[in-house]
C-alpha cells in the first residue's frame, strides 16, 4: 500500500520547458507570447531548449544537458527530488527519439509524481490561464517507502 504525501507548490512555480527539435518553435513562440507570466516563475530547460528561448526572450533559464545526453534523466531526477513543480514539454509524437526511452520516464515521473505536465500547446495554454498559476496548490503524490517489494514496482 502507497501512502500519500502532501507537497505545496508556492506560487512562485518551478517550471521545466522541453521540446523536441520539430516542436522547438512552436515552444519558443507559446514562451515569447507567456514571457510575462513565466518571467515571475523559476525556469528550467533542456540545453538546446534552454539557449533558444534565453537568447530570443531574456528569460533567465537554468540549462540542463541536451535531452539526448543525458537532460531528460535530469530533470527526470529533479522531478522525484520536488525540485521541479510543473513541466512544459512539447514533443514529437511523429518522429522517432534516440533517446524515446528517456523522454517516457520523463513523462513517466511527471505522472508518477502528480506535477501537471502539457505535451502540447493547447494544454499549455490551459495550464498557463489557470488561476492556480499564482497561487499556492495543494499537491498530492504517492509517498513511497524506501524500498518496494519486486511486486510492487
Amino acid at each position: 500500500m502507497t501512502l500519500e504525501e502532501i507537497h505545496t507548490i508556492p506560487p512562485k512555480k518551478k517550471i521545466a520547458l522541453v521540446a523536441h527539435d520539430g516542436r522547438k518553435q512552436d515552444l519558443l513562440e507559446w514562451v515569447e507570447f507567456n514571457a510575462g507570466t513565466l518571467s515571475q516563475h523559476l525556469l528550467f530547460a533542456t540545453g538546446t531548449t534552454g539557449t533558444k528561448i534565453s537568447e530570443k526572450t531574456g528569460l533567465s533559464i537554468h540549462r540542463f544537458k541536451s535531452g539526448p545526453l543525458g537532460g531528460d534523466q535530469q530533470l527526470g531526477a529533479k522531478i522525484s527530488e520536488g525540485e521541479i513543480d510543473f513541466l512544459i514539454f512539447f514533443w514529437d509524437p511523429l518522429t522517432s527519439q534516440p533517446h524515446d526511452p528517456d523522454v517516457k520516464a520523463l513523462l513517466r515521473l511527471a505522472v508518477l509524481y502528480n506535477i501537471p505536465t502539457a505535451s502540447n500547446r493547447a494544454t499549455a495554454d490551459f495550464l498557463i490561464s489557470s488561476p492556480l498559476m499564482h497561487n499556492p496548490y495543494q499537491r498530492i503524490s504517492p509517498d513511497f517507502p524506501e524500498s518496494l517489494p519486486m511486486a510492487e514496482k
